[in-house]
């Protein structure tokens, strides 16, 4: 499969992920966990259908030492058994965050304090900025229909 366009060759594309990407770095180095951020990354883009980066969030997460076990759950994290409760409240959120036209009300009070009991404020402003930024990237990717499968660790980082 070809992409529709070479986002890496396109002047307008440079500078707009320049910016992105520093964003996303700065939600990287924050204090909410490098494991749970690499889950919502991997869930949102499942929901997502973005195959580019469920490609990179499944390698980033094993190279941060994320167990094959989890990484594959996570399209069912409800029904496992393997995460913390701190990692499903972040999971639902993310997912409630991404489904926003799905729901009337977008996220759920339940949702937010169940998010909000394991995380304090600054954790919770960076996974609700993880999140978006989840979200836009995939989009990006699905609409320009990025190929998946030759993603190598650290490439963006």
């Amino acid at each position: 499969m070809d992409a529709r366009l070479n986002l890496f060759a396109s002047a307008t594309a440079g500078k707009a992920f320049k910016h992105v990407m520093a964003a996303g770095m700065t939600v990287r180095e924050s204090r909410l966990p490098i494991t749970t951020q690499e889950l919502v990354s991997l869930r949102v883009s499942q929901i997502n259908g973005c195959a580019v980066c469920i490609d990179m969030h499944t390698k980033e997460a094993a190279h941060a030492g994320e167990t094959a076990l989890r990484l594959h759950l996570v399209a069912a994290w409800r029904e496992a058994t393997v995460y913390t409760e701190a990692e499903r409240a972040a999971l639902e959120l993310a997912e409630e965050g991404t489904r926003t036209a799905d729901g009337a009300g977008g996220v759920s009070d339940e949702v937010w304090e169940r998010a909000a009991r394991h995380y304090d404020e600054e954790q919770l402003t960076a996974l609700v900025l993880h999140i978006a930024f989840m979200n836009l990237a995939n989009r990006i990717n699905v609409i320009t229909r990025q190929p998946a499968g030759d993603y190598e660790v650290g490439r963006f980082h």
